[in-house]
C-alpha cells in the first residue's frame, strides 16, 4: 500500500488539478371555463409547447378543465402587464396600498380561521385588518369575533388572477406530506409550488400547523374543506337501486335526487349517465401511516405503471379515482403501505430504481472541488524516511491519499463513459484558518459539488459559504446533527443508525435464545438499549482495574443456557477486553462437543452493535471470528467489483484499502448522478439507493441538519470468510 500512496502523492504534486446561470422567472394561470392550450400560449406569447413542457399534467389537444393552474415562463411583457396574485407579496392590494377604504364588511371569524386566510379571501393584507379592529394587536384571533375588513376600489382583475373563492389557506395536519396533499386536493408538486413560493426547494418537509395556499375540494364550503364528490356512472344491464347501494353504498331515493331524470324516463336504464356520491376516506385518513404516494413520470403506460407498483388497475383505480380522466404526468397516486413492488418507499414517497449508468447525459459536465487534508506543509520531501513513516502508520496523509487514489480511479470510469469532469483538488491543511484562506480565492458558485473537507469546522466553513451558491458539501466525515448544515451530504453513515438496524436485524431473527451482554463502563448505553428491546437479556459483570479489564469465565459460564443458543453481545473499544472476551468464547465453543459424532455444536455466537477498531486488533484470530459466526453492522462490506482493483492495479501499483474504495464510491456515486441530473439536490429526491464496490448510498434530508446516509450492511464470519446478511428492513 505504501507504493500506492507513493505514486498518488507524486500525481498529487505533479498535477495540483486547476457558467452562468441565468435565472428563469414564471408567471401562472388559472384556465377559465373554455380556454384553449393555443388561446393562453397567444395571450402570454409563448408557444404552447413550452406550456406543455412546464405543466406535465396536460397533454396537447386535450381539453383543458376550468381552474386548472398552468405554469409560464414570463417573458417581459407578461412578467409587467398579468401580475399573479398567490401570497402577500403579490396581492394586487398589497400592505403599501395608502388610500382609505371605501366601505367596511363585517366577517363574523368561524372555527379554525386564520388571519392568513381571511386576508386571502378578502384580498388585503393582515395588517390592514388589524388597522380596523385594533384588538387584534393584544389579542388573538377567536371564534365569533366580528371584524370590520376594510374594501377598497378595485381595479379590473387580470384574466390569470387566482380567483380567491376557489383556494383555501389549509393547515397541515401530523404526518401529512406534500404528495398526500397534492392526492387530496388533486394537483401536481409544481402547481404547489407556484402557489407557495415560500416552500423550500431544497426540502420536501411539510411543518404541522404551516399554512399553504391550496385550490378548494370541488363543492366544499368555507366551513367544511371535506365534501362529497361525485362520479359519473354508465347503467349496465340489469342494474337495480339494490345492486347499486350494494355497490356504492348509496340509497335508491339518494340516487333519484341526484339524477331526477330517472323518474321522467320510469326508473334505471341501460346506457344511462347517472352521478354517484364518490365513496372516499376521511381526509384524515390520508396520510404517511396509511399509504404510500408516488408521482408520475412523463410517459409512463397504465401497463408500465401498474406492474412498477405491483398492483392492478382496477385496485390502483379505487384508490385513485381522478385516474378515469386518464394517467397524466404529474399525478400524485396513493397507495396500500404494504404494498410490494419494483421500488424503494423512503418517508411514504415511492421512489423509482433508476439505473445512473443507463441514465447519463453526456451533454452534462460537472465542475468538483476536492478539498482534502494532505498536510503537504508539513512533508519535507528531502526525507525519504520520514515520509516512509508517515505512510506506515495510521495518519491523516494516509487516508487523504487512499481516498484520493480512489477518486482518481472514479475519475478515469466516468471518462470512460464519455462524462467529462473539471476537477480542482486543494490541500486544506487540515487547518479552519487555511479553510478560509482556500475559500477566499474560489467563486464556489462555478462548482457543483465540492468533496471534503475532513474536519467539522472546515465542513461547517466551506457549507456555510457554499450554502448561498447552492453547491453540494459531500464529507466523508461522520455525521453531526447537531450542526445545522443544509447542504452537506454526510456519506457515511451515523453509528446510532448501524445499532439501529443491528437491533433491527436481530429482532428478524430472534426466537427463543438466551441473550448475554458483555459491556464496559463506557458503554452502558449501548447495553440498555439492547435490554429495552430484548427484556430478558442478561448483562455479564465486567472487571474493570487500572491496567487490566477482563470478565470471570465461571460468572460468564453460569448466564449460559445449555437447551438454546447463546448469544453474546460484546460492546466496548478497548482491544484488552474485546480480544479477551473472544478468545473465552471461542474455547467455550469449542468445548461444546456432540461425544457421539464429535462434531462441534453451535452454542455460541457472537455480535456487536458498533463494530470499532477494536475488533480490528491483530490478535484477535479471524479462525476465532469465523467459529463464533461474529456478526456486526457496518457501512463497509468486501469489494465486489474485480474491475476496480483491476483498474487501481494498474494505475498504482498494488492493492486498494477501504479509504481507496470509499474514495472510488462516494466519487463515482457524485458523478453518475451529476451527470444525470446537475442537481444533486434534485436527483437526491427521485434517487433511492445505491451501490458500489463497497459501500452503498441512501441519502435522506433532515430538515434542519443536512443530508445524511441511511445505508449500510450487516456483516458475518462465516467458514473464514466475510459475508453481507440479507435483511428485510
Amino acid at each position: 500500500m505504501n507504493l500506492v500512496l507513493k505514486n498518488v502523492l507524486v500525481i498529487f504534486l505533479i498535477a495540483f488539478v486547476a457558467c452562468k446561470a441565468t435565472a428563469q422567472k414564471f408567471t401562472t394561470h388559472s384556465v377559465k371555463k373554455g380556454e384553449t392550450l393555443e388561446g393562453i400560449a397567444k395571450q402570454y406569447e409563448v408557444t404552447t409547447q413550452t406550456i406543455l413542457t412546464y405543466n406535465k399534467e396536460i397533454k396537447n389537444g386535450q381539453t383543458l378543465k376550468a381552474n386548472t393552474i398552468l405554469v409560464i415562463p414570463a417573458t417581459s411583457r407578461a412578467s409587467q402587464t398579468k401580475p399573479v396574485v398567490v401570497n402577500d407579496k403579490n396581492i394586487e392590494v398589497n400592505s403599501k396600498r395608502h388610500e382609505e377604504p371605501i366601505g367596511f364588511t363585517a366577517h363574523k371569524v368561524r372555527r379554525k380561521e386564520t388571519l392568513f386566510g381571511i386576508a386571502k379571501r378578502y384580498k388585503v393584507s393582515e395588517e390592514e385588518i388589524k388597522k380596523y379592529n385594533n384588538a387584534l394587536y393584544s389579542s388573538s384571533l377567536k371564534k365569533n369575533m366580528v371584524l370590520q375588513i376594510p374594501k377598497f376600489k378595485r381595479v379590473k382583475r387580470p384574466d390569470n388572477e387566482l380567483n380567491p373563492e376557489n383556494y383555501i389557506t389549509y393547515k397541515v395536519a401530523p404526518k401529512e406530506t406534500r404528495w398526500s396533499l397534492a392526492h387530496k386536493h388533486n394537483i401536481t408538486i409544481d402547481s404547489m409550488m407556484v402557489l407557495n413560493p415560500d416552500l423550500s426547494k431544497t426540502t420536501d418537509y411539510l411543518r404541522e400547523g404551516q399554512e399553504l395556499l391550496l385550490p378548494r375540494i370541488p363543492g366544499s364550503t368555507v366551513d367544511n374543506q371535506e365534501t362529497q364528490i361525485y362520479t359519473s356512472y354508465t347503467v349496465p344491464s340489469k342494474m337495480n337501486f339494490y345492486r347499486l347501494e350494494q355497490e356504492f353504498g348509496v340509497k335508491s331515493d339518494e340516487v333519484v335526487r341526484l339524477n331526477p331524470e330517472i323518474t321522467e324516463k320510469g326508473g334505471l336504464k341501460e346506457g344511462m349517465i347517472i352521478r354517484l356520491p364518490q365513496q372516499k376516506l376521511d381526509a384524515g385518513d390520508v396520510n404517511t401511516d396509511n399509504f404510500n404516494f408516488y408521482e408520475v413520470k412523463p410517459k409512463q403506460t397504465e401497463f408500465s405503471l401498474t406492474r412498477k407498483l405491483g398492483i392492478t388497475y382496477k385496485e390502483l383505480l379505487a384508490l385513485n379515482p381522478n385516474l378515469s380522466e386518464g394517467l397524466k404526468a404529474g399525478m400524485i397516486l396513493k397507495l396500500p403501505k404494504d404494498q410490494i413492488g419494483d421500488f424503494e418507499v423512503r418517508n411514504a414517497l415511492v421512489l423509482d430504481k433508476l439505473n445512473l449508468l443507463d441514465s447519463i447525459n453526456t451533454a452534462h459536465k460537472p465542475k468538483v472541488l476536492f478539498m482534502l487534508p494532505f498536510r503537504l506543509d508539513r512533508i519535507d520531501f528531502n526525507e525519504v524516511d520520514e515520509i516512509q513513516k508517515q505512510l506506515d502508520k495510521p495518519s491523516l496523509l494516509k487516508y487523504s491519499l487512499g481516498f484520493y487514489s480512489g477518486a482518481l480511479i472514479a475519475l478515469d470510469s466516468v471518462a470512460k463513459l464519455g462524462i467529462s469532469v473539471d476537477v480542482k483538488t486543494i490541500d486544506n491543511q487540515y487547518k479552519l484558518a487555511k479553510t478560509k484562506e482556500l475559500l477566499l480565492r474560489e467563486n464556489l458558485g462555478d462548482y457543483n459539488a465540492i468533496i471534503g473537507p475532513f474536519d467539522l469546522a472546515s465542513v461547517r466553513e466551506v457549507a456555510v459559504r457554499a450554502a448561498d451558491k447552492k453547491v453540494p458539501v459531500i464529507t466523508p466525515i461522520k455525521p453531526n446533527k447537531d450542526v445545522s448544515l443544509k447542504n452537506v451530504f454526510f456519506s457515511y453513515t451515523d453509528d446510532q443508525l448501524l445499532r439501529a438496524k443491528m437491533i433491527a436485524y436481530i429482532k428478524e431473527i430472534y426466537i427463543d435464545q438466551n441473550i448475554i451482554i458483555i459491556a464496559d463502563s463506557a458503554h452502558v448505553k449501548s447495553s440498555k438499549i439492547i435490554v429495552d428491546n430484548f427484556p430478558e437479556a442478561k448483562v455479564a459483570k465486567v472487571i474493570e482495574e487500572e491496567k487490566n479489564i477482563g470478565v470471570s469465565i465461571d460468572g460468564l459460564k453460569s448466564l449460559f443456557v445449555k437447551e438454546k443458543e447463546n448469544w453474546v453481545f460484546v460492546e466496548s473499544d478497548n482491544f484488552k477486553l474485546v480480544t479477551s472476551v473472544t478468545s473465552i468464547l471461542n474455547s467455550l465453543n469449542n468445548s461444546l462437543l456432540d461425544p457421539e459424532t464429535d462434531k462441534e455444536k453451535l452454542k455460541l455466537r457472537m455480535f456487536t452493535t458498533h463494530k470499532n477498531n477494536a475488533f480490528d486488533s491483530d490478535v484477535i484470530s479471524s479462525t476465532h471470528l469465523s467459529n463464533l459466526h461474529f456478526t456486526y453492522p457496518s457501512v463497509f462490506r468486501e469489494p465486489a467489483s474485480n474491475s476496480f482493483e483491476k483498474a487501481y492495479l494498474k494505475r498504482f501499483g498494488g492493492e486498494p484499502d477501504r479509504y481507496a474504495i470509499r474514495g472510488f464510491d462516494t466519487t463515482y456515486d457524485l458523478l453518475l448522478k451529476l451527470a444525470y441530473k446537475n442537481d444533486l439536490f434534485e436527483i437526491s429526491k427521485i434517487v433511492g439507493e445505491t451501490e458500489y464496490t463497497g459501500n452503498k448510498f441512501s441519502y435522506e434530508k433532515d430538515f434542519a441538519s443536512g443530508y445524511f446516509n441511511q445505508a449500510s450492511y450487516i456483516m458475518s464470519y462465516e467458514d473464514l470468510r466475510l459475508h453481507e446478511i440479507k435483511t428485510i428492513n
